[in-house]
C-alpha cells in the first residue's frame, strides 16, 4: 500500500490533497517519496519562512524535548518568559503584554474575546475577502460564504465592508463598534496589500470612536513582507497584533500581542492548555534569533522586489495582474488556477492558490535568486503553453 493509499483511507476527507508524498526537505526544497526534487513555493502556507529542517531550530527542539516539553501557564518557565520578552520587544505596536497560544485562528478568537472584554462592546467590523480562520469567532470575522454558509447561524455582531474603502469604514465604525479586524496584505483574499490611508485611516478612527484596531499577521508576520511584520511598512500601532504560522520555525504556535489601550486581563478570562509550551517556546526563540541573524526581512526585501519585476515582465495574456510585498506575491489570471497549479508541480515547483483565480507564491525567505528564476521561468513556461494549446 502506498502512502497515498493509506493516508487516504483514514484521513477525515477535510483536505483536497495533491496526489505527491512530501517526504523531506532542506531550505526551500522539498522531495517526494519517489526522489523527485520540488521548489516550494508553498512554504508551508507561510510557516516555512526560515526553511524546511533549519539545523538552529532542530537543535533548539532536541535540547527543549529532552529538558521539558509540556508545563502549563500556571507555573513560570524560562523559555515562556523569554520569547514572551523577545515577542514584546519586536512587536510592530509596542505590546509589553504578550498571549501564547497554538495557532493563527486560536491568536484571532482571543484577540475578539480581548476587544470584546476590554471595550464592553460586541460589534466587529471586518473586511470583504478577509480570511481569519476556520474556529467560530475567526470564521465570523472571515467573509467567503463557502466557508460560513454551512456553519450559520455564526458569532452575532459581525458585519462586512469592502477592504481599502475608507468611506464604508466612516459608515460601519460606531460607538457600539468593539474591534475592526483587518490584514495589511489580504493573504487568502487575492494577495490584495492595503494602502497606507486606509490603514492608517482604520487606526484613527477605532482611536476616535472608542474601538480596538485588530491586526491579522498571521501570513504576514516574521520577515513575509520586507518587515519583520508587515505594519511596519505604514508605522501602523495595532491594539492587538495576532501572528503565527513561522513563529517557531513550523512547530505549532500562535500569539496576541497585547496593546496599551487594551484593558487589563483577569485570570481566567481566556486560556489555553498547550499555549506558552516549553517546547514551541524554544523554537520560536531559535526562529526568530535565526531571522534577525540572518536578517531575513532584508532578503524577502530584495528577492521579493526582483520575483515581483520578473513576474510583471510576463508576456501573457492570461496575466490580469501582479501584485504582492516582500516574498508574498500573486499572480492574478484570466482562468481558474487549479489546472495551472498541477502542471507546475509536474514540472517541480509547488505553489498555492489564493481565491479561484489567483496564482500565490509563499516560498521559504531563505530561497536563493537563481530558484526564483526557475520559478519565474516555469510559471512562464506555463502560461505560454496553455495560450498556444487554446
Amino acid at each position: 500500500m502506498t502512502i497515498q493509499e493509506l493516508e487516504s483511507k483514514h484521513t477525515s476527507g477535510l483536505y483536497t490533497k495533491r496526489p505527491i508524498a512530501i517526504v523531506r526537505g532542506k531550505g526551500a526544497r522539498v522531495w517526494d517519496n519517489d526522489g523527485k526534487e520540488y521548489i516550494d513555493c508553498v512554504g508551508g502556507q507561510g510557516t516555512a519562512n526560515i526553511g524546511h529542517a533549519n539545523a538552529a531550530v532542530a537543535d533548539a527542539i532536541a535540547e527543549q524535548a529532552r529538558t521539558l516539553i509540556s508545563l502549563t501557564e500556571i507555573f513560570y518557565n524560562d523559555k515562556r518568559a523569554a520569547v514572551e520578552a523577545k515577542l514584546a520587544a519586536i512587536s510592530p505596536n509596542h505590546a509589553d503584554r504578550v498571549y501564547l497560544c497554538n495557532s493563527g485562528t486560536e491568536a484571532i478568537e482571543a484577540a475578539l474575546k480581548f476587544a470584546r472584554w476590554s471595550t464592553g462592546r460586541k460589534k466587529t467590523v471586518a473586511m470583504m475577502r478577509g480570511f481569519h480562520g476556520r474556529t467560530m469567532g475567526a470564521l465570523s470575522a472571515t467573509w467567503e460564504p463557502k466557508y460560513r454558509e454551512p456553519f450559520e447561524p455564526l458569532v452575532p455582531g459581525f458585519s462586512h465592508i469592502p477592504f481599502d474603502n475608507l468611506e464604508k469604514a466612516r459608515e460601519a465604525i460606531t460607538d457600539e463598534t468593539a474591534a475592526v479586524i483587518v490584514e495589511v496584505v489580504q493573504g487568502e483574499g487575492g494577495v490584495r496589500p492595503g494602502s497606507r490611508e486606509f490603514l492608517l485611516g482604520l487606526q484613527e478612527l477605532c482611536r476616535a470612536r472608542g474601538a480596538l484596531l485588530i491586526v491579522d499577521e498571521v501570513q504576514t508576520g516574521f520577515g513575509r513582507t520586507g518587515k519583520m511584520f508587515a505594519s511596519e511598512h505604514f508605522d501602523l500601532q495595532a491594539d492587538l497584533v495576532c501572528v503565527a504560522k513561522s513563529i517557531a520555525g513550523g512547530l505549532p504556535m500562535g500569539a496576541v500581542m497585547i496593546g496599551a489601550r487594551v484593558r487589563k486581563l483577569e485570570p481566567m478570562l481566556h486560556g489555553s492548555t498547550f499555549g506558552g509550551n516549553p517546547l514551541a517556546c524554544a523554537a520560536a526563540i531559535a526562529a526568530i534569533d535565526f531571522m534577525e541573524k540572518e536578517d531575513l526581512p532584508a532578503r524577502a526585501a530584495e528577492l521579493g522586489a526582483y520575483a515581483l519585476g520578473r513576474l510583471q515582465r510576463i508576456e501573457s495574456p492570461l496575466i490580469r495582474e501582479v501584485r504582492g510585498m516582500g516574498l508574498m506575491l500573486g499572480v492574478e489570471l484570466k482562468q481558474k488556477v487549479t489546472p495551472y497549479l498541477a502542471a507546475l508541480m509536474e514540472r517541480g515547483v509547488l505553489a498555492l492558490p489564493a481565491g479561484l483565480n489567483v496564482l500565490r507564491l509563499l516560498p521559504p525567505l531563505v530561497i536563493e535568486k537563481s530558484d526564483i528564476d526557475t520559478v519565474v521561468d516555469t510559471i512562464e513556461q506555463v502560461l505560454n503553453l496553455s495560450n498556444e494549446s487554446n
